[in-house]
C-alpha cells in the first residue's frame, strides 16, 4: 500500500535522531518515531511558492525530506511516515480531514491527510503533518480523554454521525482542529486532493509561505512574512521579517536550507519588509 519495502530506514532515521533502539511494530517505537518526526521535520509548503510540482512518490519524498532535509506539509510528511510504519511492521490505513480551525459552521472540503493504526486492539491516529498546532505523539482514538503532549493538551470527541473532532486546549477554552470519519482513504485519493490543495487560487497554500515548527513548549510560524511564536500562556510573539532575513529565518528557526537562488525567488514573489 505505503511502499514501505522500498523505505532507507536507516537514512530516515538518522535524519529524525529517532532513539527508540530497535524500531519494532509496538507502541513505545510509535511513539518514539512520531516525536521524532515532528521534532525534526518541519511543515512547509515552498515547493508550492517556488512553483514547483508536489509529488508524493516514495523517491521523491525520501529525496526531499530525508536526503536534502527539507520539510512538506500533510500529504508529503504522513505519506512519508505510512511508509516508514509499514516498513516496520506497522499496518497503516489512510484517513481524511476537514480542518475546522475553530469554525464548525464552516463545511471545508476533506483535504487533510492523518493514519490509523492499531496495535493489540486499540486505535491510534498518527499525524506528524498538520503543523504547529499538530499532535506530537499518537492519540487514542476514544472519546473525551484529555491528553498532555509537552505543554499542550488534546482530546478527541465522538460526533452523533460516527465523525471525531481533534481539539487542543488554549487559555480561552477548547479550539476545534479538524473532523474526521475512520473511513478508508488509499493513495491515489491523496494524489487528487493533494493536486487541489497544491494548485488551486483558493487553497491557503498558495498564496504565501507557510512554515512552522511544533515543539513541547512553542509553536513557531512564518505566515507569508510574519514570524509568530506562540506559548501555552496564550502570549503570542509577533514580529515582520525583513527582506535580508528570509533564507536565515528558514535555516536558523526551521532548518530548512534554500540556496540563495530560490530565496531570492521568494524574496520577489513576497517581497518581505525591506530593512
Amino acid at each position: 500500500m505505503w511502499s514501505g519495502e522500498k523505505v532507507d530506514l536507516e537514512a530516515y532515521l538518522a535524519r529524525t535522531g529517532y532513539a527508540g533502539g530497535e524500531p519494532k511494530p509496538d507502541l513505545a517505537t510509535l511513539r518514539e518515531l512520531h516525536r521524532a518526526h515532528v521534532a525534526r521535520i518541519p511543515f512547509e509548503n515552498l515547493e508550492i511558492t517556488l512553483g514547483r510540482p508536489v509529488p508524493l512518490d516514495l523517491g521523491a519524498l525520501q529525496d526531499k525530506l530525508v536526503r536534502r532535509r527539507r520539510g512538506g506539509y500533510c500529504y508529503e510528511q504522513n505519506s512519508l511516515f505510512a511508509a516508514i510504519l509499514e516498513r516496520v511492521g506497522f499496518s497503516v490505513t489512510g484517513l481524511a480531514a476537514r480542518v475546522l480551525n475553530g469554525e464548525r459552521d464552516k463545511l471545508r472540503p476533506a483535504t487533510h491527510m492523518l493514519l490509523l493504526v492499531e496495535i493489540d486492539g486499540q486505535r491510534w491516529i498518527i499525524d506528524v503533518g498538520f503543523g504547529g498546532d499538530g499532535p506530537q505523539a499518537p492519540l487514542a482514538l476514544s472519546g473525551g480523554a484529555e491528553v498532555r503532549q509537552g505543554a499542550w493538551t488534546f482530546s478527541l470527541i465522538r460526533e452523533p454521525d460516527d465523525a471525531w473532532v481533534l481539539r487542543t486546549l488554549r487559555p480561552d477554552g477548547w479550539f476545534d482542529l479538524y473532523m474526521f470519519t475512520d473511513h478508508a482513504v488509499f493513495p491515489p485519493d491523496y494524489e487528487v486532493a493533494n493536486y487541489y490543495v497544491s494548485t488551486h487560487p483558493s487553497s491557503p497554500f498558495t498564496s504565501r509561505p507557510v512554515v512552522q515548527r511544533a515543539e513541547p513548549q512553542r509553536r513557531t510560524a512564518l505566515l507569508g512574512t510574519r514570524l509568530q511564536v506562540d506559548h501555552p500562556d496564550g502570549e503570542r510573539d509577533v514580529r515582520d521579517i525583513a527582506e535580508h532575513e528570509f533564507g536565515a529565518v528558514l535555516g536558523r528557526i526551521f532548518g530548512i536550507d534554500l540556496s540563495s537562488e530560490e530565496v531570492e525567488v521568494l524574496r520577489q514573489r513576497y517581497r518581505p519588509i525591506s530593512g
